[in-house]
């Protein structure tokens, strides 16, 4: 027989078999909390890079599909893993370098701590599959090798006989922009006289006081240009 209980005021009357219930419903209650919590905690993962920890979540990981990370957290079993004592997967790469790998996965951004080269992070990007971080880096250097030069132009003059040669021996760098004719008061009366043309080249070269330097290539590709030319006649 079940027994009669009473609230405080002594009005109503509960049950044992609603108190079962009731636990029941906060075991259960209880047991999902817990599954919870434990999926949770699954959904964080220890990463051992060169000996420092770094943890992040599951799904940081694996952001890029087919990466070196993102097969690391399905368990590939054609990629080998190995964990330290703790359970954190170790990697032997460098840790510092991991840190620009880690940010780009977490927001999709390029960031280099002061310090990093460059080249080291591409290197990463390219160990770790990340296609779009190796484009990104590319592109960063890309951008640093041009600010770090100067455009140097010349004009330079030759007869119509030495524009061929002289355009097949530009080289070293400088590239024909434009080639512009001569406009002369002797055009019209002399046919003796040569036409005479104009050639704009440019070179890009570091902007380190070299334009000079630059600038006596590129009249020495004049010379060079008529002493073929002459040797040909």
């Amino acid at each position: 027989m079940n027994h009669i209980f009473f609230d405080y005021q002594g009005n109503t009357r509960i049950t044992k078999s609603y108190i079962r219930e009731r636990q029941q419903a906060m075991d259960s209650s209880s047991a999902i909390a817990r599954r919870d919590a434990c999926s949770a905690t699954s959904n964080w993962i220890r990463l051992n890079v060169g000996g420092k920890i770094f943890q992040t979540t599951r799904d940081t990981l694996m952001r890029v599909p087919g990466s070196f990370l993102y097969r690391l957290c399905q368990d590939d079993k054609r990629l080998p893993s190995v964990k330290d004592e703790t359970g954190a997967y170790l990697i032997d790469r460098d840790a510092d370098y991991f840190s620009p790998v880690l940010n780009y996965l977490r927001h999709g951004r390029l960031i280099i701590n002061p310090g990093l080269a460059d080249e080291g992070v591409l290197e990463e990007a390219e160990f770790y599959n990340l296609p779009q971080l190796v484009h990104l880096v590319n592109e960063r250097i890309h951008e640093r090798e041009r600010s770090g030069t100067e455009s140097v132009y010349r004009v330079i003059q030759c007869h119509e006989e030495e524009l061929t040669t002289f355009i097949s021996a530009t080289s070293d760098g400088w590239k024909i922009v434009q080639v512009l004719p001569v406009q002369t008061k002797y055009q019209d009366y002399t046919v003796d006289r040569q036409q005479e043309y104009l050639c704009i080249v440019v070179r890009e070269c570091p902007d380190n006081g070299s334009v000079s330097d630059s600038r006596d290539r590129a009249t020495l590709l004049q010379q060079k240009a008529r002493r073929e030319l002459h040797f040909f006649l």
